[in-house]
Parts: structure tokens; C-alpha cells; sequence
């Protein structure tokens, strides 16, 4: 019985101070953001090599999930290095309140983003579509070659790349060709 005892003892002498576990969970953190971003990239591609989704939204889903990931785990390093989440919330909606204001300084960017959202979910023009954007002084024409959140590219016949604001392709008159 004293035997097992010291052996008992012996152990479990080594016992892990409050600073290593959490290096620990942070490590532990960090790997699971790196597999969990591995999965949902491949989950997404596969989702696109199906052409269940177009190449674009995937690319922006990628990002949207990849700024989540990290968003959670930052969050939870944080919690478990000490931050009382209290002032983690007040810091949180600070840089919040100055992104903003720096885009309601910015108009046009808050424009750009939510014409982009809009195109993303609700616009017929889908990649590599052919289109004629129309306007009084001038007519573009091309294939759509990105969708982005700011911009819409196209690549006109001659090779040239022409980049609309999504707010501005989303106000104009735009003729879809059939091929």
C-alpha cells in the first residue's frame, strides 16, 4: 500500500502552473482555427467544382468564414489570457464605432460595399457573363471577369480590363448577352 502510494505521488509531482495551460489552450486554439479553415476551404471548393456555387461567391465566403474563424478565436485567446469580457466588449464596439464613422466619412465605400452585397445576392449578371453596360455618354462592353466588394471588372474584346464601381454597375442600364 505505501508503495503504490509514492508511486502514486511520484507521478503526479509534476503538475502544470496556471501559465502553461493556458499556452495550452492557446495552442490548442490556434491549430483548431487552422483545420477548421482547412476543412471550409475544401468544403467551399468542392461546393464550386460542382457549380452549385459561382467561383466569386466562393471566394467571398472564404474570406467572410476566415474573418469569423479568427474573430472567435481572437475572442477566445482573450478569455482565456484574462480579459475581462467586459472590457473586451467596450473595446470591440469602439473599433466599431471608428469604422463607422470612417465609412460614413467615406461614403462611397459603405455604397460600395452594400451595392456589392446586393449584386452578390439578388443581380442576374453572374461570372464570365457578357455584358453592355449603357450609359448616355458611352457604352462598355465585356466579359465579367471578377465580382469583388468594390468593384465589378470586365475584360473588354480588345484585352483591356475595366473596373466599374459596384455602386455605379448596379445604377446603370445593363444588357446581358446570350452566348
Amino acid at each position: 500500500m505505501l508503495f503504490q502510494l509514492d508511486s502514486l505521488l511520484a507521478i503526479n509531482t509534476y503538475r502544470m502552473n496556471i501559465t502553461e495551460i493556458k499556452i495550452l489552450q492557446t495552442l490548442i486554439a490556434v491549430v483548431l482555427l487552422f483545420l477548421l479553415r482547412i476543412l471550409i476551404i475544401k468544403l467551399i471548393d468542392r461546393t464550386v467544382t460542382k457549380s452549385l456555387l459561382q467561383k466569386t461567391r466562393g471566394k467571398i465566403i472564404k474570406k467572410l468564414f476566415q474573418i469569423i474563424l479568427v474573430s472567435i478565436t481572437l475572442i477566445f485567446i482573450l478569455t482565456v489570457w484574462g480579459v475581462n469580457q467586459s472590457e473586451l466588449f467596450v473595446f470591440m464596439a469602439s473599433v466599431l464605432t471608428v469604422i463607422g464613422i470612417a465609412l460614413f466619412a467615406q461614403w462611397s465605400h459603405l455604397s460600395n460595399i452594400t451595392s456589392g452585397i446586393i449584386i452578390f445576392f439578388n443581380h442576374s449578371v453572374k461570372l464570365d457573363d457578357t455584358v453592355s453596360i449603357i450609359d448616355k455618354d458611352y457604352e462598355v462592353e465585356g466579359r465579367v471577369s471578377d465580382i469583388g466588394l468594390f468593384f465589378v471588372k470586365l475584360k473588354t474584346k480588345e484585352g483591356e480590363e475595366v473596373s466599374l464601381p459596384n455602386n455605379i454597375f448596379l445604377q446603370k442600364m445593363i444588357k446581358k448577352r446570350n452566348i
